[in-house]
């Protein structure tokens, strides 16, 4: 049973990657923004960028920097499949998931303007938004001294693994089944 992790930029290709190991590999999915989702819409919140963000640094400050990554891990474990735990974005995450062993981070990234494009394009409830304010919110949780806090960049920069998305979905498949041969 393999557990790994994916972080990276915003709009780099994590659900891409998500996809292909679900259905490519057989991979069960785990979710922070499901998990986080959830709990904004029990309180009766409206479900944004701003509300995950908060949301997540909440939960953290009240329990563990790592509290929702391991949580996903827990429920990962127990299905004693292959899973794949989506959104790391904590170094706290990162230490704990890799200090419980058999815990794989990969990073992904790729050019900003193209990172941009593919979010219009995809057009999420957190997704409509300018170049400006993506540009912003991604500044904001790319690198911060508070623990609770979103540090993309310390995360990717500790991860196990790293691909850079800027090219076609065929080539970025092929890296991924390069680290899984790896991994086996």
């Amino acid at each position: 049973m393999k557990i790994i992790g994916i972080t990276g930029t915003l709009g780099a290709g994590k659900g891409t990657i998500v996809d292909y190991l679900t259905k490519h590999h057989r991979f069960q999915h785990f979710s922070v923004r499901e998990y986080l989702t959830k709990i904004i819409k029990a309180k009766g919140g409206e479900v944004n960028r701003d509300s995950l963000v908060a949301t997540a640094n909440e939960l953290r400050a009240q329990n563990t920097p790592s509290f929702i990554a391991e949580e996903l891990y827990r429920i990962a474990k127990e299905s004693g499949v292959d899973c794949i735990i989506e959104s790391i974005r904590t170094v706290g995450e990162v230490n704990s998931l890799h200090s419980r062993g058999n815990f794989t981070l990969f990073a992904v990234d790729a050019d900003q303007r193209l990172r941009y494009e593919r979010i219009v394009e995809r057009a999420s409830e957190t997704d409509r938004i300018s170049y400006d304010v993506f540009a912003a919110n991604e500044q904001r949780e790319m690198t911060n001294t508070d623990p609770n806090k979103q540090n993309l960049s310390a995360c990717m920069q500790l991860a196990d693994y790293k691909f850079i998305n800027n090219g076609s979905f065929d080539l970025l498949y092929r890296q991924i089944d390069e680290v899984l041969e790896k991994i086996k």
